[in-house]
């Protein structure tokens, strides 16, 4: 079966190059039906690819496709005097083009598949760094001249980021949310359903929440927190860009990493690191029965995944201490509430 396909609106450099797409309404696993009417008009044959439209093969398609959500979106692109791209999905194989970098990254943020879903290889170089500007992507070899010429009309150009991905409300904006400050999330974030990220929360490509969540921390590349964790002011996780190597980072459900604390391993359900504790894979923990008794001494990534762990410093001795975290935490309930 398709992965996906999609009609998008793209940007373009002076060269020709695409900056930007995006995919207002993505087919996820379209059936073949949807498939032959776009093949029909495009003469497309099968494989990952990515056709440019006429006006004339949109009006065509408009008339043609039975899909509903296509055939609309189709009808609201005639006459389009941007770039409109036709891109299929055939295999999830490694990335090849822009517009299906772009797709890939829309599917994760409209909720079709989770993180680490899908194979993203090749992502970095597809992903031109551009000037996001109020007046969109704009290539940094024609920066300069647009800026010009909006101070000769006395505006201002504003430039809010130079980064190769863009913030996800400008593409995506997923139901049930809040989000406080929309830099914050990449475009390729999944945030689910009840979820909030607060002004200093930051949610990565290809990372996020399954929901309800309250996100104050951050959450890095490839890192997936499971449903009514809490990550508290300024904590982290460390993601396979920030030092976790080819470790899948997981936080389980109904966990708690407080305030200034962080994982560097993955954590089962109900547990909680203390505030202003990061804990990494060498961290040489001490494990504490009951009874509050010293059993032994392991390294942390031997309890990676386990569940009910409560992490501490003991503030006598500075020793990580683990012990039974018997209370789950319940997140406010009210906190979620999006009504």
């Amino acid at each position: 079966m398709m992965h996906a396909l999609a009609i998008g609106i793209g940007t373009k450099n002076k060269n020709d190059q695409w900056l930007e797409v995006f995919f207002p309404r993505p087919a996820f696993k379209p059936d073949q039906a949807l498939i032959d009417s776009f093949a029909a008009v495009t003469g497309y044959t099968g494989g990952n690819h990515e056709i440019e439209l006429t006006n004339t093969e949109i009006t065509a398609l408009a008339k043609t496709v039975t899909d509903d959500v296509q055939r609309n979106l189709l009808a609201e692109l005639m006459g389009a005097t941007r770039p409109i791209v036709l891109t299929f999905i055939d295999t999830d194989s490694a990335l090849k083009s822009t517009p299906e970098t772009y797709l890939k990254l829309h599917l994760v943020s409209h909720r079709f598949v989770l993180p680490n879903e899908q194979n993203l290889e090749g992502i970095y170089p597809l992903l031109p760094n551009v000037a996001w500007t109020e007046k969109g992507a704009v290539d940094l070899n024609e920066l300069e001249a647009m800026q010009i010429a909006e101070r000769l009309k006395g505006r201002v150009l504003e430039v809010s980021a130079v980064d190769k991905f863009p913030k996800m409300t400008n593409y995506v904006v997923p139901s049930g949310v809040r989000i406080a400050h929309s830099a914050r999330v990449r475009l390729g974030a999944y945030i689910g359903d009840g979820t909030t990220v607060m002004h200093e929360g930051f949610v990565n490509f290809n990372a996020g929440t399954i929901g309800p969540n309250m996100i104050e921390g951050r959450i890095s590349q490839g890192v997936t927190v499971e449903s009514g964790t809490d990550l508290g002011g300024s904590s982290s996780t460390a993601g396979t860009l920030s030092g976790g190597g080819n470790i899948v980072i997981n936080i389980g459900k109904d966990c708690l990493l407080s305030a200034n604390a962080g994982t560097g391993i993955p954590l089962g359900d109900r547990c909680t690191i203390e505030a202003g504790l990061y804990i990494t894979p060498g961290t040489v923990v001490q494990l504490i029965d009951e009874e509050r008794n010293p059993v032994k001494q392991v390294k942390a990534r031997e309890l990676a995944g386990q569940n009910d762990m409560l992490f501490i410093r003991n503030s006598r001795t500075g020793v990580v201490e683990c012990r039974t975290n018997r209370q789950a935490i319940a997140l406010n309930s009210a906190l979620h509430s999006h009504n």
